[in-house]
């Protein structure tokens, strides 16, 4: 393993942090509304499949 002194590590820390791309706060808007969209249709979704197979169950339940 090869050792390295702080300083190195600093300045490898502080040039790979000048490679970040960090977003608009446009952009951060647009994805957070985009991810609350989302998560409400698949919650939604998966509701609707869920009550789907709860009757499927109980329909074929109450046939025995």
């Amino acid at each position: 393993m090869a050792k390295i002194n702080p300083g190195e590590f600093m300045r490898q820390v502080q040039a790979e942090t000048r490679k970040i791309h960090w977003p608009s706060r446009q952009e951060t808007v647009t994805t957070a509304i985009f991810v609350g969209i989302m998560t409400v249709l698949l919650a939604t979704f998966f509701l609707g499949v869920d009550a789907l197979f709860g009757w499927v169950v109980s329909s074929l339940l109450s046939l025995l």
